[in-house]
């Protein structure tokens, strides 16, 4: 399939094109994620393109630098702070699961927005956390010191792990900050980060879904792009402006910095930046890792989420009820579910596997010649012998997460393992129902988002495709329950959701009130549980051994394949992968011609959101406060031509993690929130194209017009600093 896939993705005769035409590309492209403490050596090509601002303002040693205004918000997306009083913005999509948690029947934030007229009107947001990056440092010379590049792995791993716990020791008892150390280039290189991270967030502002999730999935990783993707919160401290669990006695946190908004705009061929927090690329992957992604990863993950959306759609349609329980799961799943598909289509079009073995041939010639590093000439074949024998045991697994463990009660069931030492402790009647009890309250976030027959409905979708793609790995348990219920997967989900205890928060509850120690044996029936013990024990004796000794072997190959490259090619500004840590890219605004001959223009506006409106289709729904202000022409100060910019693209290098990274200007201003990539460009994180790849981002202009006139809460704006 290998050869096959490769040669229609990429005629022959394009071979040449590809030898004169890759080294430019990686040239002047403004691809790149860089580590702020080495901005410095950008300076020249950062001042070339228009920056305007030293680069020690970006980021110092001496905590003034705007870093101290970008935050990591929650687990995996970036915020910025936006007035001294610890406003905080972010994308809309970044704050939907903890908006979720606060929504119910009664307060649908959803559909209604929410809107904090008062700091005593915010809503503290459990769970909820930002970090902020006060410094970064290179320790590579304290943790790799003395270690050859070929030593063996678990030495070399233990020798590294120790060295990194010791080292953030240090750094917490002299900085009196959290120290967390990293590794870079693969395990060439380690920084330690130093932050701060803040308990108390309260939710402010959001925008409801007609604004902030306009589009929905129609219009989801796509430009142009029409949706008001924001939030705002606000961070609170203590009495000494620290970190703190949520009291009512905290105080608004007051920054080291925030950012300055620029309300004037950008036009075309501008300079801009994003800074924040990408979460994961592979730029310098082998062709045999890449085509894993190409040919086995993105292809089942895209299958098998395709039929659990139309599920979830199915059921979340026919009740309000279910799409409160389902909206941020559906997001989060849909997400990944589109962008996977533009990053076939993206690698398919620009035949990125022949690209690299292209590249690998040159290397390969080079590595031979080579007398520094001897391993070099052999990390290429034992790479292609690695990756051909992972094959099957990736595709297994794919299939295991994506179809058996993508329904909730047969991963959640895992849950009830936590029961079983109970009836074996010897507990007192009173003692075992107290643990029941107080473990099964542990299961209430689960049941507040679920629906048992919406995840009935899609054990009858997904589990029907683990047998076709897998039937040489079935669990013998599964085998006899397919043939006990007469192979139909109708009647085994019915007996599965009529008997198991995760389908039934009421029927959980009363086992935990009820038992007795010799019901172990009836919780070890469970049909669910014993579900998930048989896909678990495939896992445990035959995919995670076979996985553990692929990727233990990837790693240590793809660290000396890394620094193979980086002396291969010395003259070339090597970025380090994104890794959730705090980076930079910068480019231009710029439009983009996917496939001509007419390229997209660089923004959208307000009427290109009432030009889009469908009343039919619920996420292309216009709020009528909306339209009353189109109509009315009321802008106000945000009005530019007769309209209010909205979104734009720009030729930054993102990935996710970035939603909600500031976009600023060439002085370091605010002028929008980055919150998505175009489809076609979204192998940006596995290869960067020029032409293809963009950033989109929230017009910050859009986002005062929906707070001041939309929202009526201009009080907020009273703690910014807007300029024109």
């Amino acid at each position: 399939m290998y050869n096959t896939l490769r040669n229609s993705l990429f005629p022959i005769k394009n071979i040449l094109f590809l030898v004169v035409f890759a080294i430019p590309y990686t040239v002047f492209a403004k691809e790149g994620m860089w580590l702020p403490p080495t901005l410095k050596s950008r300076q020249a090509d950062m001042k070339a393109s228009g920056l305007q601002i030293p680069i020690n303002k970006i980021y110092n040693n001496q905590g003034t630098g705007l870093n101290n205004a970008v935050v990591l918000f929650g687990r995996g997306c970036t915020g910025e702070v936006i007035s001294s009083k610890g406003l905080v913005l972010t994308n809309h999509h970044c704050g939907y699961g903890s908006v979720q948690g606060l929504s119910n029947a009664a307060h649908d934030y959803f559909a209604d927005g929410f809107w904090a007229m008062s700091q005593h009107e915010e809503i503290p947001c459990p769970g909820l956390t930002v970090t902020f990056i006060r410094r970064m440092e290179n320790v590579t010379a304290k943790i790799l010191k003395g270690l050859p590049d070929t030593l063996h792995n678990a030495q070399r791993d233990s020798t590294i792990a120790a060295r990194i716990a010791a080292l953030e020791k240090m750094y917490k008892q002299t900085s009196k900050l959290d120290a967390s150390i990293k590794p870079y280039y693969y395990g060439n290189q380690y920084w330690v980060s130093l932050t701060e991270t803040f308990r108390d967030i309260r939710l402010v502002g959001f925008p409801p879904n007609a604004i902030g999730y306009f589009g929905g999935d129609v219009e989801n990783w796509v430009w142009p792009r029409h949706t008001g993707d924001f939030s705002i919160f606000r961070v609170y401290a203590d009495s000494n402006n620290k970190p703190a669990d949520y009291s009512k006695n905290n105080k608004a946190y007051t920054p080291k910095d925030f950012f300055v908004i620029n309300a004037h705009g950008y036009k075309e061929g501008d300079f801009a930046m994003v800074y924040g927090f990408p979460g994961t690329t592979e730029e310098y992957i082998s062709s045999p890792e890449l085509n894993h992604i190409f040919s086995i990863s993105d292809p089942i993950r895209i299958d098998a989420r395709t039929k659990k959306l139309e599920v979830w759609d199915k059921h979340m349609n026919g009740s309000r009820d279910v799409f409160l329980k389902y909206t941020s799961k559906r997001a989060g799943v849909a997400n990944g579910w589109k962008k996977w598909q533009g990053e076939l289509r993206g690698l398919k079009i620009n035949g990125v596997i022949q690209k690299k073995e292209i590249y690998e041939n040159a290397f390969q010639n080079w590595a031979i010649k080579n007398n520094t590093l001897p391993y070099a000439a052999s990390l290429l074949p034992q790479i292609k012998n690695n990756c051909a024998a992972a094959d099957s045991i990736i595709l297994l697994d794919e299939y295991t997460r994506e179809t058996v463990l993508g329904v909730e009660l047969i991963q959640q069931s895992a849950y009830l393992e936590k029961f079983l030492p109970c009836f074996r402790a010897g507990l007192s009647q009173a003692a075992l129902h107290d643990t029941l009890q107080k473990l099964a309250a542990g299961l209430k976030p689960f049941f507040k988002n679920y629906d048992a027959a919406t995840d009935k409905d899609i054990f009858q979708n997904l589990v029907p495709m683990f047998f076709k793609e897998c039937s040489a790995s079935l669990p013998l348990y599964y085998q006899k329950c397919f043939a006990k219920y007469d192979s139909s997967y109708a009647s085994w989900a019915d007996a599965v959701y009529k008997n198991s205890l995760i389908a039934n928060e009421d029927k959980l509850l009363a086992f935990a009130d009820t038992a007795s120690a010799a019901d172990s044996t009836y919780l070890l029936s469970d049909p669910g549980l014993k579900l998930y013990a048989a896909i678990n024990e495939l896992r445990k004796q035959k995919i995670t051994p076979a996985l553990v000794a692929y990727y233990k072997q990837k790693n240590y190959l793809d660290r000396l394949y890394m620094k193979s490259q980086m002396q291969q090619d010395a003259h070339r500004a090597f970025y380090p992968d994104a890794n959730l840590t705090l980076r930079l890219t910068y480019g231009k605004v710029q439009g983009m011609d996917p496939d001509g001959p007419e390229p997209y223009s660089f923004q959208t506006s307000l009427d290109d959101v009432i030009a889009h409106e469908d009343p039919n289709v619920d996420v292309f729904k216009v709020p009528a406060k909306l339209k009353e202000l189109y109509n009315s022409k009321d802008y106000g100060r945000w009005a530019v031509n007769g309209t209010v910019p909205l979104a734009f693209i720009a030729s930054t290098h993102t990935s996710g993690g970035n939603s909600g990274s500031p976009v600023l200007n060439a002085k370091g201003q605010l002028i929008g929130t980055n919150f998505d990539r175009p489809w076609e460009g979204t192998m940006s994180d596995l290869y960067y194209d020029p032409n293809l790849c963009r950033n989109i981002s929230l017009d910050i202009r859009y986002t005062l017009f929906i707070v001041e006139k939309f929202a009526g809460a201009g009080c907020l704006l009273d703690e910014m600093k807007i300029v024109k």
